[in-house]
């Protein structure tokens, strides 16, 4: 039974080496999910540009109609646009760029299904990427640009690389989106957006509140947080307090390691003193102040005097 075993277990293997596609499938799987917090999201840039359209799009979401896009109303069908809604929601429960890809694709074909049958029953011509517009993805820009820097090339083509370049069409579209691109008066627009902005600050000012009804406590910000912690601290005694896991170099790494050892070190050792005393201090009898004691052991002395 177990010759048997082995037996398949080799020619699997054979088979995975007549098939090196599947061989670099597993790598680039194992690889990118090692090195993922070091490059997803990698640089203040990536982070800053990934709030900054999602901030946008929840502005957006307040007054945007599919009648601004334009969007006829055979495609306004609700239930296939929630659910290109949750395959694309999706995409951060995912590591390796081929699964990432693939929530996109699971969006973009239920959208292309909706819009082909829409063409067809219409007769009309296939929608475009403003159609593709999505609800509100998390970190759209640096999920795209994952994908497009560790997705291995030979495989991003045909429907994989059709359907990334909408959404990344659908990205370039919200980023420079204004009300020359919308079916609305410029006035009504940027009022809009006034407003919903506004709103969001009042919804800001309201959860604090609440928070501090209920005694939550709350996060003061980066820059206050960051002069609390380094008066508390000691301020630049500790390089790394404010560091994330990606953004440490390799020399970085070994260091910290350094610091590691040496913390373990004089905890260690301040940990042994610390048993030591309370050992020392079990040794006093009970209800025996140190004066008393001090007093016991010079009677002691003075009675080994005396006996000599």
């Amino acid at each position: 039974m177990e010759s048997h075993n082995n037996n398949t277990m080799f020619y699997n293997f054979l088979d995975r080496m007549r098939n090196p596609a599947s061989l670099d499938l597993g790598m680039e799987k194992y690889v990118m999910t090692k090195l993922f917090a070091r490059t997803f999201a990698a640089t203040p840039e990536d982070i800053k540009f990934d709030h900054e359209i999602s901030e946008k799009i929840q502005l957006l979401q307040t007054f945007l109609r599919p009648e601004h896009l334009d969007i006829p109303t055979i495609l306004q069908n609700e239930a296939s646009w929630l659910l290109a809604e949750k395959e694309l929601q999706k995409i951060n429960s995912f590591k390796a760029p081929r699964e990432k890809l693939l929530c996109i694709m699971n969006c973009c074909r239920v959208i292309n299904n909706l819009l082909l049958n829409a063409s067809i029953s219409e007769n009309r011509v296939m929608a475009g990427a403003d159609d593709f517009l999505p609800a509100n993805p998390p970190q759209l820009h640096s999920n795209l640009r994952y994908i497009q820097l560790f997705r291995r090339q030979s495989k991003l083509v045909s429907e994989a690389a059709y359907y990334f370049t909408n959404l990344i069409s659908a990205k370039s579209f919200i980023v420079d989106l204004n009300a020359k691109s919308l079916s609305i008066e410029e006035i009504e627009f940027e009022e809009s957006m006034q407003a919903a902005k506004l709103a969001n600050k009042v919804t800001e000012v309201e959860t604090l509140n609440e928070k501090e009804t209920l005694g939550i406590p709350t996060d003061p910000g980066p820059s206050a947080r960051t002069n609390n912690e380094e008066s508390l601290i000691g301020g630049s005694d500790y390089p790394f307090m404010h560091a994330e896991a990606g953004e440490l170099t390799v020399d970085e790494v070994s260091k910290l390691l350094s610091i590691y050892k040496e913390v373990v070190l004089k905890y260690t050792s301040l940990a042994k003193t610390v048993q030591l005393l309370s050992m020392s201090k079990s040794t006093i009898p009970p209800n025996i102040t140190l004066t008393e004691n001090e007093a016991i052991s010079s009677r002691s002395k003075k009675d080994d005097a005396e006996d000599k």
